[in-house]
């Protein structure tokens, strides 16, 4: 490994069957360095699907953190390969691991084929941020809505199950669409555009930009309305950096879980703001820098001052009345020990479910009782899920056990 490398970050391998969230245990997983192919750690992925966290050498903090035309790269990258029984073997290079950070790399394992080749090698796209730098050129930030040919033009925005990323650009017709979940797409989208070891203030100022350019190009059907079928591309020329199984950042995906449901907008308008952005070092727009708001931020700025300075004083921040694919609305109360009532019942009822997928997770009489057995189970689920672990149902806990519930659900 390189000598320079004397800060520490933690890689967590997160194995799962195919695209769909049911673990696989008992996985081998070996971690290597790409400059000499040395083994660096070698795992077994436990009733969840996912190694301990180990810690690996990574780059000096200040490269990430401080705007600077480095020489070397802000971080570290690892190759990982994982094998199981029934499945093919993946080979994945590229995987990113920053200074006193938290990296989570999913491994979506195929299923095994008869007689067929079972090796799969999958190079994940370099960080925007050091490898090739986005072209977008600039929009109008509020966008005429589509004509009513066939399309519904919604009152409010409503945040969609699932985007659709187009792995290429608009006319490409041989690109890959990929449905991705929503909050899976902002988390990805971030982990590309952003540094995990930035100021929360700053994240929190590039994940608001990212939501509100996501909802944009959702509310106003602007590729649908141009007769594609896809909601967003994956090209730096167009839209954000998106790469499909990157690895997620905790520090970034926990942000994420808290604002996923809100966007920028201005009074008169319905529509999330278009809110264009671009790295500030490479190159300059009208819209948001991104190194400039981590700078903004080392000073203490608040997000909602950064967002103000690129997009104008008057903007302001509006949460969405609805989340598609969610059975259950969040009732607003976080609930805890000592809660009583349907919503807490209902928690129970989902946890039991997950449980048969994550058996680590304890199951609990669906009383309606939030006593130290709910509490358990929660705390459980927001280890494996990498939520704060609280021990108490907030918002971000509410909607990402309900996911997880639909999803292990359609599994049956």
């Amino acid at each position: 490994m390189n000598p320079t490398y004397l800060d520490k970050g933690d890689l967590q391998i997160f194995v799962t069957a195919g695209e769909s969230p049911q673990p696989v245990p008992g996985a081998r997983v070996r971690v290597t360095d790409p400059a000499n192919g040395s083994v660096l750690e070698e795992l077994t992925t436990d009733s969840s699907g996912q190694t301990p966290f180990v810690e690996l050498p990574a780059p000096p903090m200040e490269l990430s953190v401080v705007e600077s035309t480095p020489e070397q790269r802000p971080y570290a990258v690892y190759n990982v390969t994982v094998s199981a029984e029934g499945y093919q073997t993946l080979h994945i290079g590229g995987v990113e691991l920053l200074p006193a950070g938290r990296s989570i790399q999913r491994a979506a394992m195929p299923a095994a084929s008869a007689g067929g080749f079972n090796v799969r090698n999958i190079l994940l796209a370099p960080h925007a941020l050091w490898g090739e730098p986005s072209s977008r050129p600039p929009e109008e930030e509020v966008k005429p809505l589509p004509e009513p040919e066939g399309l519904v033009v919604l009152p409010e925005p409503v945040i969609p199950e699932f985007i659709v990323v187009h792995a290429g650009r608009p006319e490409d017709t041989s690109a890959q669409n990929y449905w991705v979940p929503f909050k899976d797409y902002i988390k990805n989208v971030a982990c590309s555009e952003i540094y995990s070891t930035w100021r929360t203030e700053a994240i929190k100022a590039n994940v608001l930009a990212i939501l509100s350019f996501t909802l944009n190009r959702v509310y106003t059907e602007w590729y649908r309305g141009k007769g594609y079928n896809f909601t967003v591309t994956n090209s730096t020329a167009f839209d954000q950096s998106y790469s499909h199984g990157r690895t997620i950042f905790e520090e970034i995906s926990v942000i994420v879980d808290d604002l996923f449901t809100t966007y920028v907008t201005r009074e008169g308008i319905a529509q999330p703001l278009f809110t264009q952005y671009c790295d500030g070092r490479r190159t300059q727009c009208e819209g948001l820098s991104q190194w400039g708001s981590q700078a903004l931020a080392e000073q203490g700025w608040e997000a909602m001052n950064i967002l103000r300075k690129y997009y104008g004083a008057e903007i302001y921040l509006k949460s969405a009345e609805k989340v598609e694919g969610v059975p259950l609305s969040y009732g607003g109360e976080v609930l805890s020990l000592g809660s009583e009532g349907e919503a807490v019942r209902t928690i129970q009822t989902q946890l039991n479910r997950i449980a048969e997928n994550f058996p680590a997770i304890p199951k609990t009489p669906a009383d309606g009782i939030y006593g130290p057995a709910t509490q358990a189970a929660v705390m459980e689920f927001q280890k494996i899920f990498h939520l704060p672990q609280t021990g108490s149902v907030d918002f971000a806990a509410w909607y990402e056990i309900s996911n997880v519930f639909v999803a292990v659900s359609e599994m049956s």
